[in-house]
């Protein structure tokens, strides 16, 4: 990915420090411009990151990256054009309690 789109979408799209004040992986900045991106922006990420790797960031996101809506429009999406299989659902945050 040009390293010019990556900050780009870096500075439109994660507008917050980090909190272990270390940069956001290219992974995150890829999936958050996944859920937010304009349409325009859509199409400058699929041109420069390419189809098998918007694939590997949504089998590789974590916990709240991607929202519901852009997760069922990206599987939608990607798997049109790459035949590639996807989860259905979004990976989510799980909370176990000790219990004896």
């Amino acid at each position: 990915m040009s390293a010019d789109v990556l900050a780009k979408f870096r500075r439109k799209y994660l507008w917050w420090t980090p909190i272990d004040g270390r940069p956001f992986s290219e992974d995150r900045i890829i999936a958050q411009a996944m859920s937010l991106a304009t349409y325009d922006d859509i199409l400058l990420l699929e041109q420069t990151v390419g189809w098998p790797r918007l694939v590997e960031v949504m089998r590789r996101a974590e916990p709240g990256w991607i929202d519901d809506r852009s997760w069922d429009f990206w599987r939608g999406r990607l798997h049109f054009r790459t035949g590639a299989a996807v989860p259905a659902d979004p990976p989510r945050r799980v909370f176990h309690d000790a219990t004896p």
